[in-house]
């Protein structure tokens, strides 16, 4: 605990550590972010940030996955240095941000084959990953709808989507469940409890 964050975990195999930061902090002048933020996650373990608002959840996350670089401190994903190795740990890592951006003018469909060829997906293999996310994530129906007329549900799954596609070992996920009504909540819950038999 450090600054009202705490770290909530379950599942833990044992297996080897995926996740680690030591000492993060992200300081704006005077202010602190996040300060001093030191834990490992084993692969398989699923764990939750809980903390209030201004707590350092976000701000951590996005140390973790190298979209802030920090003040103070490291990150590795999977053994690799967030801040040396980027791009080999960026390939881990599935993210998705508070309130993820997307293209609103696209499909479901065209935005992930977009992000598939961006990250380097072709062919069949890409073909199969599209549709696992389609599947796994509920876009059957809303596949080739334009997704600025997405209701708020399905463009977290989306979001969702996009994290899941290249089939990274470690999943970053900032507020998964927001926007969600009920139903959809139990359904991501399920879906983050499926993936852990093999994902961080």
């Amino acid at each position: 605990k450090e600054d009202g964050l705490m770290s909530k975990s379950s599942d833990n195999n044992g297996h080897g550590v995926m996740i680690e930061a030591h000492g993060l902090s992200k300081f704006y002048g005077p202010f602190a972010a996040a300060r001093d933020v030191t834990f490992s996650v084993p692969k398989g373990e699923v764990v939750a940030f809980l903390g209030p608002n201004g707590a350092g959840k976000s701000t951590t996350m996005k140390m973790l996955t190298g979209y802030l670089t920090p003040t103070e401190g490291s990150a590795r994903i999977g053994g690799f240095d967030v801040a040396t190795d980027r791009l080999e740990a960026t390939k881990l890592i599935g993210y998705l941000p508070e309130n993820g951006p997307l293209y609103y003018e696209m499909t479901p469909k065209t935005l992930l084959e977009y992000l598939g060829h961006a990250r380097g997906l072709s062919g069949e293999y890409l073909k199969s990953r599209l549709e696992f996310v389609a599947d796994k994530c509920a876009l059957r129906t809303v596949w080739n709808k334009t997704i600025g007329k997405l209701s708020r549900g399905y463009k977290q799954r989306v979001g969702m989507a996009q994290a899941l596609l290249h089939d990274p070992q470690v999943l970053i996920l900032d507020e998964p469940t927001s926007g969600l009504d009920p139903n959809q909540v139990h359904e991501v819950r399920n879906l983050i409890h499926s993936l852990a038999k093999n994902k961080t």
